[in-house]
């Protein structure tokens, strides 16, 4: 699947001072700020922005005709996440779904995070309030699209050496009160061609021994008392959860077993009370953002997407 050189129609909200959400025009001809109109919220990775993951658009034209795509830009977006974090992704995401639900007050707010994004999911349903931050709007679901380790890519993609040494240099900078300093290109290795300062580089490397990068929720050596501490809690916030984890997802490095840890994930939430949709899992076929991915194989994850708001709506 490739992306379409074409315009793309919709509306432009400004849900704070400084920033903006693209909602999707609809099919439908339904009023969509009408209080039974629903909200697909989508959370994009790193160095992405508006309309760039392929599967975006062909997801949002076939969404059930109450349903609206609404994608916002994040102080994160594009190569603003570098010097960002998940804590301030999660204050912004809160305040885009509390403008949402001012003009759809009724309405159901489900979160879907591409890459990246499912870490602020994740942080959006875990993460403590901070001192001067409002309680969060629930979120009726949470999808997971390719949520694979940074730390375990930045692993498989830099070198040994690179990799320690990026991290002593951050950690320096941490330790001298410098860690919203940005560090040279030469220690990071063009890391993604973006700015990077020094916390947020060790937020998503998350070196040993303790590996506690706010970023790294989904590494595939992480404790099972670990995952208890996060997945095992999900269900205390009454959010559904599905997975959708692709079989040929290039930045999970060979030795993973995709299957297995997506289960031990479901296996943690559902013991912790929670709820995984009967159609979370593996999207076989599919690669990190399904570019170049066969029609068969986007249709499959739309539809996937589909279902479970079907199903949300259903039973919230």
């Amino acid at each position: 699947m490739t992306l379409n050189a074409s315009p793309l129609q919709g509306s432009l909200h400004r849900y704070s001072s400084s920033l903006v959400a693209f909602e999707y025009a609809s099919s439908v001809t339904t009023d969509p700020s009408s209080s039974e109109t629903h909200t697909l919220l989508f959370v994009a990775g790193l160095s992405d922005g508006l309309c760039t993951v392929p599967f975006t658009i062909p997801l949002a034209r076939s969404l059930p005709p109450n349903w609206r795509f609404v994608q916002p830009l994040l102080s994160s977006s594009y190569s603003g996440w570098g010097t960002s974090s998940l804590n301030n992704d999660v204050q912004e995401l809160a305040q885009c779904i509390s403008y949402i639900l001012t003009l759809r007050p009724k309405g159901k707010v489900v979160m879907i995070g591409h890459s990246t994004g499912c870490q602020d999911v994740m942080h959006y349903l875990l993460s403590p309030l901070g001192k001067a931050e409002a309680p969060r709007p629930h979120l009726a679901g949470g999808i997971l699209q390719a949520g694979v380790s940074d730390r375990e890519s930045m692993v498989m993609l830099l070198s040994e050496e690179l990799y320690n040494s990026s991290v002593r240099l951050a950690q320096s900078y941490v330790n001298e009160g410098r860690e919203d300093d940005v560090l040279p290109t030469a220690a990071i290795g063009a890391f993604m061609n973006v700015p990077i300062n020094a916390r947020r580089w060790l937020a998503l490397a998350s070196p040993p021994p303790a590996h506690d990068g706010e970023d790294d929720y989904f590494s595939s050596d992480l404790s099972y008392d670990r995952l208890k501490d996060t997945f095992g809690r999900i269900g205390s916030t009454g959010t559904h959860i599905q997975f959708l984890y692709g079989e040929k997802d290039q930045y999970v490095p060979r030795f993973v077993d995709k299957k297995r840890l997506v289960e031990k994930w479901e296996r943690v939430i559902r013991g912790g009370g929670g709820i995984v949709d009967k159609e979370s899992g593996i999207v076989m076929g599919a690669n990190h953002n399904l570019n170049n991915a066969s029609e068969e194989v986007v249709q499959n994850l739309v539809g996937k997407v589909v279902g479970f708001l079907s199903r949300i709506e259903e039973k919230t």
